[in-house]
């Protein structure tokens, strides 16, 4: 048996939304992107939907348009993808991390107050592994000293925290469709805001700066999505719901199968969040299970249940000591990163599979 983490929900209405684009002759940005878009919107719960060809170009382009500039900072988690703080520097800003909740694994508000200083404009909040970041805390503290607020929220389509959507609460929200997401379109990312002028800006941004053809107004980039990539998008998006719903019914099915064995801990959610579990994280206790986070992967690997650390630490990758990070001490981050890994937890998972990833964790601890 080999399991795999991710395994995109894909079929032929698919293949077949790409070939008719591919037989209409139009590749290239057009009506297949803006019905994705306004699709996108609507699920989301906002007015606007912007998509870009990637999520990492469409966080950069969500900073520039907002102009960030050298000498600003912005306060981010360091537990994440490191595209979160590399669009940051890509504008010239610098990243500010701070640590996170020890059991959600979000930023700590607590840490966010702590690290605001005078150079601050803003907050980037990760809704880590499908899971809202405590926003109602978070809000607070970016209205109560005018910060800009950007959601993270690449690996969180369709999660909500007090029954509301992520990607509504801050100035923008950025989602991604990288394969492993809950939904995909091979490489592929939007931005969702109710403001105009950002939406306005953003579009300006990816297309060249045109505000008509070959007619250049600002600075632009290429960064604009293919028909291709949004025919696909289109069929992903009328399949999240019924993605989602088998996601957490599965997980939901391992926790409770998970909760008798000591030193294994499953996903916390509160009460006042859905998660949509894009990851399915576990933290291992290693002087409880007698078996080391590592030694646990390797076993799981050798019964052919795949697993992964989602995420090495920003501030401890080579880049970023290199340029100043060598010092930074996040003791929350990097005591989570000693003791997590990801299961397999994709949507096609049937009740044997969960049964046999279960049962082979129950014969590694005892």
């Amino acid at each position: 048996m080999e399991l795999s983490l991710a395994s995109p929900n894909i079929g032929e209405e698919e293949a077949q939304a790409v070939y008719d684009v591919v037989k209409s002759g139009w590749l290239n940005e057009g009506k297949k992107v803006e019905c994705f878009e306004n699709n996108f919107a609507d699920y989301i719960g906002t007015k606007y939907g912007i998509a870009f060809f990637n999520g990492t170009v469409a966080l950069h382009s969500v900073l520039a348009a907002l102009k960030l500039k050298p000498g600003d900072e912005v306060i981010v988690p360091s537990f994440t993808f490191i595209s979160t703080a590399n669009s940051v520097i890509f504008t010239g800003a610098k990243p500010v991390f701070a640590d996170i909740d020890e059991h959600t694994f979000n930023l700590s508000p607590e840490d966010v107050h702590e690290k605001i200083s005078n150079r601050t404009r803003a907050i980037i909040p990760v809704h880590y592994g499908g899971q809202s970041a405590d926003m109602k805390q978070l809000c607070e503290i970016a209205d109560d000293n005018n910060l800009l607020l950007i959601e993270d929220a690449a690996e969180a389509h369709g999660a909500t925290y007090h029954d509301r959507k992520v990607g509504t609460f801050g100035i923008a929200g950025m989602f991604s469709f990288t394969p492993t997401k809950n939904i995909t379109t091979g490489e592929g990312g939007i931005i969702t805001t109710n403001d105009k002028k950002l939406n306005e800006r953003l579009r300006l941004l990816k297309n060249h700066g045109q505000s008509s053809q070959y007619h250049h107004i600002i600075l632009g980039y290429n960064y604009r999505m293919t028909e291709m990539q949004a025919a696909i998008g289109i069929e992903q998006l009328k399949k999240l719901n019924g993605i989602i719903s088998s996601k957490q019914k599965n997980q939901e099915y391992v926790t409770k199968k998970l909760s008798s064995v000591k030193g294994v801990t499953p996903p916390v959610v509160p009460a006042d969040r859905k998660h949509v579990y894009m990851l399915y994280t576990v933290k291992i206790d290693a002087q409880t299970t007698g078996v080391s986070r590592d030694t646990f992967m390797q076993i799981l690997r050798e019964h052919g249940i795949m697993t992964k650390i989602y995420f090495p630490p920003v501030h401890m990758q080579p880049y970023y000591k290199k340029i100043g990070y060598s010092n930074q001490k996040l003791p929350v981050t990097e005591k989570i990163f000693d003791s997590v890994c990801s299961l397999p937890c994709h949507s096609k998972l049937t009740r044997s599979e969960l049964d046999y990833i279960v049962t082979t964790i129950k014969e590694i601890i005892y």
